[in-house]
């Protein structure tokens, strides 16, 4: 229960700030916006429609025809944050800042857009629209989340060139692509992991000093040469961002003829890291 309450509140947080995003920067500046919100932000420059009311109605439809294919947690976050954010959208209609510079506009813009939709999707939810394609390609190609929306939100993005203009669009990609970059730090955390694989005659001894000096655990996995022939043990280890220098170091002074690979890790769960449950 403590649990979905918080959700909950990320949930209202999150549609908030996007609301604000598309109310305090996007419209006032004739900026354009993707999915299910650009469209909507397109038929307000045409026919002064209401973007709420729009929004609602498009994303009810998606809903309905996608449903089947998130599961119910998704679909029932979904509802809620699509629900808050026409309610959001309403009742900010009207609110302004004092601001005419339209790079720091679309700076703003981007940067409530990305954490606003972060937050909605880091708890499992989506704002519909082309967030739910993004979560679907994401469930059956891998694809990241973010990049998945950004690159559908640019489809619809490139086509309110024909009512806002050349210049305005570039200052929808730039805010999209800021929004991008933002919802990443918001989805992923604060702390981006490293995999660190290593070859040496010598691992025996940069495991212990891994073990001992660095307290993380080491995971040996044998395997041979291609073309030598000869067994090899070697080791896999996940470190922080902030121990990787660290671990060069202990590499350095064990074994100056290791063979180091470092790749970027963007989930981590287990001992040490984050439960699988949560």
């Amino acid at each position: 229960m403590k649990k979905r309450t918080l959700d909950m509140i990320m949930l209202m947080v999150g549609a908030f700030l996007f609301a604000l995003a598309v109310n305090l920067f996007v419209i006032p500046n004739d900026f354009g916006e993707g999915g299910v919100t650009g469209i909507s932000i397109i038929l307000y420059y045409l026919f002064a429609w209401s973007p709420a009311l729009v929004s609602i109605v498009i994303n009810g439809i998606l809903l309905i025809i996608g449903y089947k294919l998130l599961d119910k947690r998704t679909t029932y976050y979904t509802i809620i944050a699509v629900a808050f954010n026409s309610l959001f959208l309403l009742l900010t209609e009207n609110w302004r800042i004092s601001s005419s510079e339209p790079v720091i506009n679309a700076i703003f813009a981007g940067l409530f857009a990305g954490v606003g939709i972060g937050l909605i999707i880091r708890v499992g939810g989506t704002t519909a629209g082309t967030t739910i394609l993004a979560r679907l390609a994401n469930k059956y190609w891998d694809w990241n989340v973010s990049y998945a929306l950004l690159f559908f939100d640019l489809i619809v993005a490139g086509l309110s060139i024909f009512v806002i203009g050349v210049e305005k669009v570039m200052f929808t990609v730039v805010l999209l692509y800021i929004g991008t970059k933002a919802m990443e730090f918001i989805i992923e955390g604060l702390n981006p992991k490293k995999a660190v694989t290593i070859i040496s005659t010598h691992h025996d001894r940069i495991a212990i000093r891994v073990t001992e000096a660095m307290d993380r655990g080491v995971t040996v996995l044998r395997g041979y040469g291609y073309y030598t022939g000869q067994t090899k043990d070697v080791l896999y280890i996940v470190i922080s961002k902030q121990e990787v220098s660290s671990l060069k170091k202990i590499v350095r002074a064990e074994d100056k003829n290791a063979f180091v690979t470092i790749h970027d890790v963007r989930d981590v769960f287990g001992e040490g890291f984050i439960d699988i449950s949560s």
